[in-house]
C-alpha cells in the first residue's frame, strides 16, 4: 500500500491546515478531465435521458401525479441529485484510489511543497466540482426535455441555484467518500459502500417515490442518516418551489434543515477524511 514517510512520526488527529496549494491539486485533476472530456461527457448526458424515458415517461404513464406534481416533475429534481451522488462518489473512491495506489500520484505530489492535507482537500474539492458538472449536464438535459413535452418542469426561477446546491452537497458527499477511500485495503472494497450506502440512498431518499409513504420511523431515519435526502429536498424545492411533508415537517422547515445538515456533515467529514488520509499515508 502507498505510504509516505513524512517527518518520521505517525499522523495525529488535527484541524487540517489548508493553503492555496489545494487549487494545484484541483487544477491537475481538471486538466486530466478535460483531456478525456469526450469519454466523460457522453455517459453524463445519456444517463439522465435513459432515466427520463424509463421513469419519467414510461412509469410516469401509470402515475398521474405525486403530491400534486406530474410524476416527471417529481422525478426530474431527483435525477439531478442522483447524478451528483454518482459522480462525486465514484470520483472520490475509485478514481482517487487509482491515483493514490496504482498511479502513485500522491507520492509525487507530496514530494513537492504540497502537504498530504492539501492533496486530500484538493481531491474533495475536485470531487465536488466533478459532481457539479455532472448534475449541471443533467439539469440542462431535463430543461431541453421539457421543450418536447406539454409540461414545464422548471416552475420557479430558483432553479438557477442548483449548481450552488450541487457544489456544497458535493463537498459533503466527497468528504464521506474519501473516508471510505482512506480505509480501503484494496479497490474491490468499494463494493461495500456502494451496496450498503449508495444503493439505499438511491431508493429511500425521496427519489422515485415520496418518503412520506414510508412509516414515520423510516422517514426519521432517512432524514438523519441519508445525505441524499437533503440534497433531493433542496433540489426539488429549487425546481418546483415546494417539497413533500416528511416526518411532519413542511417545506418551510425542511429547506433550512437541509442547508444546516449539509453544512454540519460536510465540515465534520471533511476533517475526518483528511485525518484518515494522513493516518494512512504518513508512516
Amino acid at each position: 500500500m502507498t505510504e509516505v514517510n513524512l517527518r518520521g512520526s505517525p499522523a495525529k488527529f488535527s484541524i487540517p491546515k489548508i493553503t492555496s496549494n489545494v487549487w494545484k491539486i484541483w487544477r491537475r485533476n481538471a486538466d486530466v478531465f478535460t483531456k478525456t472530456l469526450s469519454v466523460n461527457f457522453l455517459p453524463s448526458m445519456l444517463e439522465p435521458i435513459i432515466y427520463l424515458i424509463a421513469f419519467g415517461f414510461g412509469l410516469g404513464g401509470f402515475i398521474p401525479e405525486i403530491n400534486g406534481l406530474p410524476y416527471i416533475n417529481f422525478i426530474a429534481p431527483a435525477l439531478v441529485a442522483i447524478s451528483l451522488l454518482n459522480g462525486v462518489f465514484f470520483e472520490c473512491t475509485y478514481s482517487t484510489f487509482v491515483r493514490m495506489y496504482y498511479q502513485k500520484t500522491f507520492d509525487a505530489q507530496v514530494a513537492t511543497p504540497i502537504s498530504i492535507e492539501e492533496v486530500a482537500a484538493g481531491e474533495i474539492l475536485w470531487g465536488a466540482t466533478r459532481g457539479t458538472i455532472n448534475s449541471t449536464i443533467v439539469l440542462i438535459v431535463v430543461g431541453i426535455s421539457s421543450l418536447f413535452i406539454n409540461q414545464p418542469i422548471f416552475t420557479t426561477y430558483t432553479f438557477i441555484l442548483i449548481p450552488l446546491i450541487m457544489f456544497f452537497g458535493g463537498l459533503m458527499i466527497a468528504s464521506i467518500a474519501l473516508c471510505f477511500t482512506a480505509i480501503a485495503p484494496y479497490i474491490d472494497f468499494f463494493n461495500y459502500p456502494f451496496f450498503l450506502f449508495i444503493t439505499p440512498m438511491l431508493f429511500l431518499s425521496g427519489t422515485f417515490f415520496p418518503i412520506s409513504t414510508l412509516p414515520q420511523p423510516a422517514q426519521g431515519i432517512a432524514l438523519v442518516t441519508l445525505p441524499l435526502t437533503h440534497i433531493v429536498n433542496l433540489t426539488r424545492g429549487a425546481i418546483t418551489g415546494a417539497t413533500e411533508t416528511i416526518f411532519g415537517l413542511t417545506t418551510q422547515t425542511l429547506i433550512p434543515l437541509a442547508i444546516i445538515w449539509i453544512i454540519i456533515i460536510a465540515i465534520i467529514f471533511f476533517i475526518i477524511s483528511i485525518n484518515l488520509m494522513k493516518k494512512r499515508l504518513i508512516r
